[in-house]
């Protein structure tokens, strides 16, 4: 009889995680060229974390197909990149404020209720929920320092201690 060790025995299934994405200031800095030299940094987080699946929340959205927007990342990682967010446009200026957010959150309840997400962009001012948020330097994109709070991010959510003072709706 084959006994069961921490070796053989199969990993639990993993929740998925729904990962909030922008490229400009994030993927490459701000204003310069759009050449997505920091994507390679965070797609190696990705890899560590097979749970993790790909929402494109950058104006580039807008503008390119999820076909091409997919086509950046690595051929590995292309089929979890899955969807954009859907678009809100604002009537008021006052309505700008956690745009990014409301998109987010229309998409996960639409979508994925319940699930848990995060955001990486380089614009507090598009995501209330701080706690939720890798905050991206736009003059540098995403960096280690950024790679690191997302592993700690990912973490808590895999191992289920995540408890985040959500944004008043």
């Amino acid at each position: 009889m084959h006994q069961k060790t921490a070796e053989n025995t199969p990993p639990a299934v993993l929740t998925p995680v729904y990962v909030f994405l922008d490229f400009d200031g994030v993927t490459h800095p701000w204003g310069e060229a759009e050449d997505f030299r920091c994507l390679p940094l965070l797609e190696s987080v990705l890899r560590e974390y097979p749970e993790t699946r790909v929402i494109i929340a950058s104006d580039w959205r807008t503008l390119f197909s999820l076909q091409k927007l997919s086509a950046r990342f690595s051929e590995d990682l292309r089929e979890r990149v899955i969807d954009c967010s859907p678009t809100i446009f604002p009537r008021t200026p006052n309505e700008l404020y956690g745009l990014r957010e409301r998109e987010a959150r229309q998409w996960l309840e639409r979508r994925a209720p319940g699930a848990e997400w995060l955001a990486v962009d380089d614009a507090p001012g598009n995501w209330p929920t701080r706690a939720r948020l890798v905050l991206t330097d736009f003059k540098q994109g995403f960096t280690d320092e950024d790679a690191g709070r997302m592993r700690r991010l990912l973490e808590a959510f895999r191992s289920g201690t995540f408890k985040a003072p959500e944004a008043a709706a």
